[in-house]
């Protein structure tokens, strides 16, 4: 059951210490711009590496606000059928086969073939009907093509769309909305206008260490540093895949699956797997672990 939607936080500090309540750390400028978006009903455009925190903003803000999540996952082919609504072809035929010969020459029942409990909404359309009580994320948009894109600038402008056989459907009260992109491609001016825009790179080691005490709090202090500073001499290899935080939170997991308590050559090669997602980068990293875990 969704609870009552929070007001908005009185200051960036407030906000900070509200998502680090929900389990998650935001610097200044993140909170700012979440802040500004959450006061002026702008949609929030996160950009940044893969596994950066991009996405679980979204989520933290819909406990922190008592909201209803919807997610978008946006994929290379999807249409706005796909995103916004269907109707349930299978449902209706089974209707039609219920009908009298009589009943299928009536209009009124043809068109009543068209009617709501007959449509699937899709995660879009939820958002319109929700309203204020959702927040709406569009996932990883770059990965679809400049004509949804497009179809996207209208909703966001409006927040109302048109249903040919209903009528037009508007929120009452704009959801939160937030969109993430992993920069695979350029994203248009005329989207970035209508957003609010904030990069989100990766974290310094102390922020880091914080962000892992934080979602993995029986793990030691110790530990979580060695595999921080693991991490990070990752990230300075020419990786194809460079982890991201939630790489660093897996390896960090993986490492207290196996009962490990501290980071060396033997462990480190025995949970690789957790923190590297690419063949090539495993082999790589593998033949010269001690570039990562200098002790080895």
């Amino acid at each position: 059951m969704t609870q009552t939607p929070a007001e908005p936080p009185s200051s960036v500090p407030d906000l900070q210490e509200q998502l680090r309540d929900v389990g998650y750390l935001a610097d200044r400028g993140l909170a700012t711009a979440t802040l500004i978006s959450l006061r002026l009903g702008r949609p929030l455009l996160l950009e940044g590496e893969v596994g950066v925190g991009k996405t679980e903003l979204a989520k933290c803000l819909a406990k922190l606000t008592g909201r209803e999540l919807i997610r978008l996952q946006c994929y290379e082919g999807i249409d706005t059928h796909q995103a916004l609504y269907e109707w349930d072809y299978a449902r209706q035929m089974l209707h039609v086969r219920a009908l009298s010969e009589r009943e299928l020459t009536d209009s009124a029942t043809v068109g009543g073939l068209y009617a709501e409990e007959f449509l699937l909404e899709r995660p879009l359309l939820q958002a319109v009907r929700a309203g204020g009580r959702s927040v709406l994320l569009i996932d990883e948009i770059d990965r679809a093509d400049d004509e949804f894109e497009a179809f996207l600038l209208e909703l966001l402008s409006d927040f109302q769309i048109t249903i040919p056989e209903i009528g037009t459907m508007k929120a009452e009260d704009r959801p939160i909305v937030v969109l993430t992109s992993n920069r695979t491609r350029e994203l248009h001016d005329a989207l970035k206008r209508r957003c609010l825009y904030h990069w989100i790179g990766y974290p310094t080691v102390s922020e880091e260490v914080d962000i892992v005490r934080v979602q993995a709090p029986d793990v030691t202090e110790a530990l979580t540093r060695k595999v921080v500073d693991a991490v990070h001499r990752l990230r300075d290899l020419d990786l194809a895949k460079p982890p991201g935080v939630a790489e660093t939170i897996d390896w960090v997991e993986a490492l207290g699956a196996i009962g490990a308590d501290n980071l060396d050559a033997e462990t480190a090669i025995d949970t690789l797997g957790s923190v590297i997602k690419d063949r090539d980068d495993l082999e790589f990293v593998s033949s010269g672990i001690d570039r990562v875990v200098p002790d080895a």
